[in-house]
């Protein structure tokens, strides 16, 4: 067959169209992430002041580890893990900036990462997930970061908050949570299948609740003339069995202990009898690991050590704050416990409950 000179263009168009596809789907394309912290200490909106989120007086170190998996997903919905990234970060690595994302009506403050981490896909076009976790000290896992090989392994995975170093940086310490949803699906989630370039942002969350301690000593009750002993001043203060264990990385309202520990991790001389100007009334917090108490479900039991009048630990009283915790939502909650003291507190220990 004799092919005419119209025939002839419109092969070699087919032809041009198929080669170019052919080399655009060929072409190395790059999967794009950046590490996005809220910026707690410069007018952080509503919106991303979270329960948990704490206010703009607060001083919190920028990570200097990060750690990043890459899923990429299968046939029927399954996914694997594709890539692993371990990270050491510098604090000229963070940039303050405007962030539009996440269906934002106006731009908001954040902290991001300027480390190039780019993935190559090598001709792939994927779709898939993103977690990670990162940190201003190294952490260590229940499961070696290059030893985690399945989803399932991921979603579980977990640090160890018992060294003294790390429970008193849970502040410093943030995750993407895993059921953190936008749009019907992951936030966390990419999708490669067009284009060469895929830029993906990974707002990254508070995996310890802040608890904001508040009390108070009636001013009548502060100085009693007509009985001194009556007077009462808070002179011991100290929290107890906070979580000390393994805390997951990015399910951090899922923790959870099968009995009420005897013990665990204290934080003692919140209020000592040095300390005059807390007497009557103060206000001190802490980050902790949220959990919950097989068999108590939503609630997350903390305990105070309290003494009046200069008693000690060993004559004190024990105050159990039991903190409503829905382990559905998806945020860490900012918990407050705000008590009255109305009268010296008992010479020996006594256990109440308020919830």
């Amino acid at each position: 067959m004799r092919l005419t000179y119209k025939s002839y263009i419109a092969i070699m168009i087919l032809l041009l169209t198929l080669t170019g596809c052919h080399e655009e789907m060929n072409e190395s394309a790059q999967l794009r992430l950046s590490i996005c912290l809220p910026d707690q200490n410069q007018g952080v909106s509503d919106r991303w002041r979270m329960p948990g989120d704490p206010g703009t007086s607060e001083q919190f170190e920028l990570p200097k580890y990060a750690y990043i998996f890459v899923l990429k997903n299968e046939g029927g919905g399954a996914s694997s893990i594709w890539r692993r990234e371990e990270l050491q970060l510098a604090p000229g690595d963070w940039t303050r900036t405007r962030y539009y994302g996440l269906n934002s009506e106006r731009g908001d403050s954040i902290f991001k990462c300027n480390k190039d981490i780019q993935i190559l896909l090598n001709g792939e076009r994927l779709t898939g997930r993103v977690y990670a976790i990162c940190s201003n000290m190294k952490l260590t896992f229940n499961t070696a970061f290059n030893s985690v090989s399945s989803t399932a392994e991921v979603l579980n995975w977990k640090f160890s908050s018992s060294p003294d170093s790390i429970q008193k940086n849970l502040q410093n310490i943030y995750s993407t949570p895993y059921n953190y949803v936008r749009d019907g699906r992951y936030y966390c989630s990419f999708d490669c299948s067009a284009g060469t370039v895929c830029n993906l942002d990974l707002l990254m969350y508070h995996v310890a609740s802040k608890v904001d301690l508040q009390w108070y000593v009636s001013p009548e009750k502060r100085i009693n003339r007509a009985d001194p002993s009556e007077a009462v001043r808070l002179t011991y203060m100290e929290v107890r069995r906070l979580f000390n264990g393994d805390a997951y990385c990015f399910k951090p309202l899922r923790n959870e202990v099968a009995t009420l520990p005897a013990t665990g991790y204290d934080i003692p001389d919140i209020v000592t009898p040095s300390d005059e100007g807390l007497w009557w009334e103060g206000r001190r917090y802490f980050y902790t690991i949220p959990y919950t108490v097989t068999g108590a479900p939503g609630y997350f039991p903390l305990q105070l050590l309290m003494g009046t009048n200069g008693t000690k630990e060993s004559a004190g009283y024990q105050l159990t704050l039991n903190q409503p915790i829905d382990t559905s939502e998806i945020f860490v909650p900012w918990l407050r416990g705000r008590f009255t003291i109305t009268a010296p507190l008992a010479a020996t220990s006594e256990t109440k409950i308020a919830e």
